[in-house]
């Protein structure tokens, strides 16, 4: 048996020297550093596995860290766009006049009408936060709907990885909620009496064009921009620094 063994296993043996050799000219001609004798041929592909197996974590534990941490996220972007001033007190989010309107901004506080631009900027920040809780449910929604493929790629990918996941899967939902919650909060606080007012007192001065603006829409838009870039920053904290990964679960994902 022992003879049979040998025999069979001689051509291996033989073959070790000149495959560890060549493993180590490959890597010379690469500008690496060697690797270590008699390891190279069975290392590699063991290295292989362990790092597409993201550190030996099953997909199982993969999923549900990557939806703790973007409920965690969620809930607080949501909190802090939500609140009073939540907009108007993050110069990151606050919505100032559009572009559009900058002309218009600049002329009215020329003229004195500073106080009326700012009540409006004002305004339309209210309308903003008082929009955001609509986005809990939704983002909830995107969570359950979410893959074991979806929650690798993106525990693989960049800081902000499933804020633009949320993105992509949530915006037309988010637009959708957010309009008529913007609609009737500007109505309430009086952005379009504002915006109207300020629109009046323009025109009324001398050489000046008359101004169109849909400031519902700009108020959904800019109020969808400040909530992915609060979410962004929270999915950061997570992925960076360990303070924030207040849970077992966070802490064994994501410290890997």
């Amino acid at each position: 048996m022992q003879k049979r063994f040998r025999k069979r296993c001689a051509p291996l043996i033989l073959c070790l020297p000149m495959l560890i050799l060549t493993g180590q000219q490959q890597a010379a001609a690469q500008g690496q550093n060697a690797p270590a004798p008699g390891w190279w041929p069975f290392t590699q592909p063991l290295k292989g596995f362990v790092s597409g197996r993201q550190g030996g974590l099953d997909d199982g534990r993969i999923d549900s860290g990557l939806k703790e941490a973007l409920r965690i996220g969620t809930q607080n972007a949501v909190a802090l766009t939500g609140r009073s001033n939540g907009y108007f007190d993050n110069p990151a989010i606050r919505i100032l006049m559009p572009q559009q309107l900058q002309m218009l901004e600049t002329t009215m506080r020329m003229a004195g009408y500073g106080y009326q631009v700012d009540a409006l900027i004002q305004s339309m920040n209210q309308a903003a936060e008082r929009a955001a809780p609509a986005a809990a449910q939704i983002f909830t929604d995107a969570l359950s709907a979410m893959t074991f493929e979806d929650a690798r790629m993106i525990l693989a990918g960049g800081d902000t990885a499933a804020t633009d996941y949320f993105k992509a899967k949530t915006s037309n939902q988010l637009i959708t909620a957010f309009r008529p919650v913007v609609e009737q909060t500007i109505n309430e606080v009086g952005v379009v009496r504002q915006y109207k007012d300020l629109i009046a007192l323009y025109q009324s001065i001398p050489f000046v064009k008359s101004t169109a603006f849909d400031i519902d829409q700009y108020v959904v838009s800019q109020g969808l921009g400040g909530l992915f870039h609060v979410l962004g920053e929270e999915e950061r904290k997570i992925r960076t620094d360990p303070t924030a990964r207040v849970t077992d679960l966070l802490r064994e994902v994501f410290s890997r």
